[in-house]
């Protein structure tokens, strides 16, 4: 999960950049943090505005390039840090005025077009798709996993319909030989029989094995939590998402904590005397006719936001509980 999505071209396209920098006003100065640096398209943009200051995270090392040249320019307004966004309150930054924190949760066009990692059912390199700090790559989900995990993560992660069939023929397959990029894209191709011609026949199990691979469920979860605590009073709250599931997460953390009623009937209550945050817009912002004119890839691009109401650090959420199963699924062992 880093920044931006693919582009039909290879120009590099921040997604909504307009709409989030018309949401998060760095005109008036202040902190941000740009949680999924990828190409550095936020950032840069942020940092036109004179009084602003950028702290940025990325999990995947190759983005130490971008974030060197935007430092030698940036000096003393720049910081870039590679690790992952879950661990966004490990920073120490709480005596930092942060005025938004953000989001964008597609990939970028140099990942994709990168062999080594794997992401694209287009190239015949390894099957990885490690976007970095990864404890197992796509090739031992594949080859490892039980087929029955397989198959939820398919089902779940992907929505795949064929999700079952899908994973017994890789269950027969791999008794054979190890089974990379190309032969899982054989694969799936020959299981199923109804052919979507709007989308390849293998982007919803690639997407599902990126998000395994990867945890992109309680990564998301973790780093809106940990947002939340470092966020202050009036801050920012933006993500972008790419697919239903990110974007139901985020419309659920963003609605139950702007809302006054009981959190959870699961948990103790801490005694939270006002909502949160103050939801501006219930539905999401998309792109316009002429972005998704020069960038086609940004169509499922969602943004939604929210406002800090107070600076407490301390507050009840049961997200965990409300998407357990899927928190449940990402913890399947891989045995290396």
């Amino acid at each position: 999960m880093v920044a931006t999505m693919l582009s039909d071209t290879s120009k590099h396209y921040p997604v909504l950049l307009n709409e989030l920098i018309s949401i998060i006003s760095p005109q008036h100065g202040g902190t941000f943090i740009d949680c999924t640096f990828g190409q550095g398209g936020y950032s840069k943009e942020i940092l036109k505005y004179k009084n602003t200051k950028v702290i940025a995270l990325d999990r995947d090392e190759d983005s130490y390039k971008i974030a060197h040249d935007i430092l030698e320019k940036y000096e003393n307004r720049f910081l870039f840090k590679n690790q992952k966004f879950s661990q966004l309150d490990n920073l120490k930054i709480k005596n930092e005025n942060i005025k938004a924190i953000v989001f964008d949760l597609g990939f970028s066009y140099s990942q994709i077009k990168d062999p080594s990692k794997g992401l694209s059912f287009n190239y015949t390199g390894d099957l990885n798709m490690c976007l970095g700090k990864n404890e197992f790559s796509a090739r031992d989900v594949i080859n490892k996993l039980e087929v029955k995990e397989l198959e939820q993560i398919f089902k779940f992660f992907g929505d795949e319909n064929d999700a079952k069939k899908i994973a017994i023929e890789i269950g027969k397959e791999r008794r054979k030989t190890d089974i990379n990029t190309k032969k899982l894209v054989e694969i799936i191709e020959k299981t199923k029989k109804k052919k979507n011609y709007k989308i390849h026949s293998a982007t919803k199990v690639f997407q599902a094995l990126r998000i395994f691979v990867n945890k992109e469920i309680s990564e998301l979860i973790y780093g809106l939590i940990a947002s939340t605590k470092v966020l202050k009073k009036n801050g920012v709250l933006a993500v972008v998402t790419f697919h239903s599931l990110e974007d139901k997460i985020v419309k659920y953390f963003f609605k139950s904590l702007s809302e006054k009623k009981s959190i959870s009937r699961y948990m103790p209550q801490l005694k939270q005397p006002k909502t949160l945050f103050k939801l501006v817009e219930r539905k999401p912002i998309t792109p316009t006719k002429k972005e998704l004119s020069e960038n086609l890839s940004s169509r499922s691009a969602k943004l939604r936001y929210v406002i800090k109401k107070d600076d407490f650090y301390k507050f009840d959420t049961d997200i965990l509980e409300k998407f357990k199963n899927l928190i449940k699924i990402e913890n399947f062992s891989v045995k290396l």
